[in-house]
């Protein structure tokens, strides 16, 4: 998202001021995104550094992604975790990614990630299959339908003690409203329902950009 929509905007004015330690090459990225048509896409710097403090907190090395759009949170990501860290990134987009090769490769962290074209639903499948079950942490930012979905295989994906980072939980506040019954709410919808009754997970919903779930695997 483009900035926070819950808070009045002269309080984000002063927590950017006196929050915000955005490196330049994240400000870069983020200029060059606003200037797409789906720029909303992409996650406020504020929770981008946010999500790089859960990871240095965790001591993470292996995390996964779903739905990169132009690369802001992988390469915050990336430059959170260790160098010798790993992440896996799904998307369907050459085009939206061929924008974040471009800044993984200037940022020196290229190596780190590794960018997976095709369906999130695939990819996690195969190494499901495989037997993978070591993930750290996992963002998912990708199509509201299938939030219910990337999030059952990211579980799956995870460590015990491990955590899923879920954006757009309160999609512009519709969520709490009955009126709107389009297809992208109605899913959200039922994926906040469904995470609040597992009792497999530590939850907590903040509103941060468009709202957040973090869901720790017990």
């Amino acid at each position: 998202m483009a900035g926070d929509l819950f808070l009045p905007e002269i309080i984000y004015d002063y927590l950017q001021r006196h929050s915000l330690r955005e490196p330049p090459i994240l400000a870069r990225l983020r200029q060059e995104t606003a200037a797409h048509p789906r720029a909303r896409m992409q996650i406020t710097p504020e929770h981008g550094q946010f999500m790089a403090m859960l990871l240095r907190l965790m001591g993470a090395r292996r995390t996964l992604e779903i739905g990169v759009f132009t690369g802001y949170s992988s390469l915050a990501a990336a430059l959170a975790i260790a160098p010798e860290g790993t992440i896996v990134a799904c998307d369907i987009s050459e085009e939206y990614t061929s924008v974040a090769r471009r800044y993984w490769k200037e940022a020196g962290v290229d190596a780190m990630i590794d960018l997976r074209i095709a369906p999130a639903l695939d990819t996690l499948r195969a190494m499901q299959a495989r037997g993978e079950n070591n993930f750290d942490f996992a963002f998912i930012d990708a199509d509201k339908t299938n939030y219910v979905n990337y999030y059952e295989n990211a579980l799956e994906l995870l460590r015990p003690n491990g955590l899923i980072m879920v954006d757009n939980v309160l999609w512009s506040g519709r969520v709490a409203d009955p009126r709107e019954q389009d297809e992208d709410t109605v899913a959200l919808r039922e994926f906040n329902d469904k995470l609040h009754r597992d009792e497999r997970i530590d939850l907590s919903m903040i509103p941060l950009g468009d709202g957040v779930t973090l869901a720790r695997k017990r």
